[in-house]
């Protein structure tokens, strides 16, 4: 039975999935019927961080056009550039026994791509949600909705994944901001 978290809600991955070793991160939205002229394109990218909580490198900054994180643990599955049908819009598959050891954190975000030339925010977004997902098996291991009006956000902070106590654990986080997929680099660490 998955684990429904609601913001700044925290799960163990160890005692919801023991000898869990691969997890697919499906994130999902539909776009509500507004008229902004334009398709909306939502982007999926993780920031793979360390202690500091800035990015180990360049190439920790996990997306689209950089989908293979460089351990080869963490893998992006492509930009759905629509957000179109049912089921998960975007996918990223972790083996969490490979993640460099020296990743404390895993932060999934979702950046609305020129957000501020068409005219769109998250408030123009329903049915968002991030869930992980047992590779072994398919079954949903947490999920969170988010359930709050982002009326003016072009970003989301979803949740991340964390080290605790020699295993890993998800937090729902929920926090939204203004600064785009620009403003995740900078406070991360990537050069941009």
């Amino acid at each position: 039975m998955a684990v429904n978290l609601s913001k700044g809600g925290r799960v163990s991955l160890s005692k919801e999935a023991p000898g869990l070793k691969k997890t697919k991160v499906g994130l999902g939205w539909d776009a509500n019927a507004t008229d902004t002229g334009t398709q909306f394109d939502l982007d999926a990218s993780l920031f793979l961080v360390g202690a500091d909580d800035k990015v180990l490198s360049d190439g920790h900054f996990i997306f689209y056009n950089n989908a293979t994180s460089p351990c080869g643990a963490i893998v992006h599955q492509g930009d759905n550039r629509t957000g179109e049908g049912d089921g998960d819009d975007e996918v990223i598959e972790i083996d969490l026994e490979k993640v460099d050891p020296a990743v404390e954190k895993i932060i999934f975000t979702v950046t609305i791509d020129e957000a501020t030339a068409r005219n769109q925010n998250f408030g123009q977004v329903s049915n968002s949600l991030i869930r992980l997902i047992n590779q072994d098996g398919g079954a949903v291991i947490t999920q969170y909705e988010l359930d709050e009006d982002y009326s003016s956000e072009t970003a989301i902070n979803f949740g991340e994944l964390y080290r605790k106590s020699g295993g890993w654990n998800f937090k729902a986080v929920g926090a939204g901001f203004n600064d785009g997929l620009a403003g995740f680099c900078k406070m991360y660490g990537v050069s941009v």
